[in-house]
């Protein structure tokens, strides 16, 4: 099959081959910057979380690695330090959860056109197969070569279907794929607030550019 006959089974699909291959390339392209960036973002969080775990805030000073000022989690200590150290537990608890409510967009940006490839590539196919029918079909005053015309155009018009439904099962598998990173990612959030929480009265946040993180001991609070 060469490039002749594929373009050939194009144009006897109304193009629609030349639409699924742009769909294809879109949804590699969602797949692969998503893949990309939630990965990072999973890492980043675990990192975080790991820290907060290991107790290193009972160091002098704690400053968050440059690398990690970057991720969403990183504007829960951002809202954190904004909230003074007699806050209630209930207004810190709205404020954090509204931080990790603007990162939402984010984290689930470019999903939606990956949603509506996985929907509109078995559809195209269809219509792309449904016109090589017609196709096919046109043939049918030739007696002596219709049936073997019409087998072979059916055959040929079918690929668009296959296609259309290769593109919706790749793109199904990466989408239900990234959205299991979202929720892990959310989770990391809902976690690194909680125990940010569990250790406010600990933590005291200075004024300096930097996202930094200051233990008080209770002993010297006395």
């Amino acid at each position: 099959m060469d490039i002749g006959h594929l373009t050939q089974l194009a144009n006897d699909s109304g193009g629609t081959l030349y639409l699924m291959l742009v769909l294809l390339l879109i949804a590699l392209t969602v797949i692969i910057e998503r893949t990309t960036y939630l990965s990072s973002m999973e890492q980043g969080g675990a990192e975080l979380i790991a820290m907060l775990k290991r107790g290193d805030v009972e160091k002098a000073e704690f400053i968050m690695p440059e690398k990690l000022e970057k991720i969403p989690h990183a504007r829960l200590f951002e809202a954190l330090k904004q909230e003074p150290v007699q806050a209630g537990h209930d207004v810190i608890d709205s404020h954090l959860e509204e931080a990790i409510m603007h990162e939402v967009p984010t984290l689930d940006r470019s999903l939606w056109i990956l949603d509506t490839v996985i929907t509109l590539a078995p559809l195209l196919g269809l219509f792309g197969t449904i016109i090589g029918m017609f196709n096919a079909f046109s043939i049918l005053g030739d007696t002596q070569n219709a049936a073997p015309q019409i087998t072979g155009g059916i055959a040929e018009a079918l690929i668009a279907t296959a296609s259309g439904l290769l593109i919706a099962i790749i793109g199904l598998v990466f989408f239900n794929g990234l959205n299991t990173r979202v929720r892990m990612v959310l989770h990391q959030l809902e976690t690194i607030k909680i125990m940010l929480l569990n250790r406010h009265d600990k933590f005291i946040f200075s004024t300096t550019p930097r996202t930094r993180v200051e233990l008080v001991h209770n002993s010297a609070k006395a």
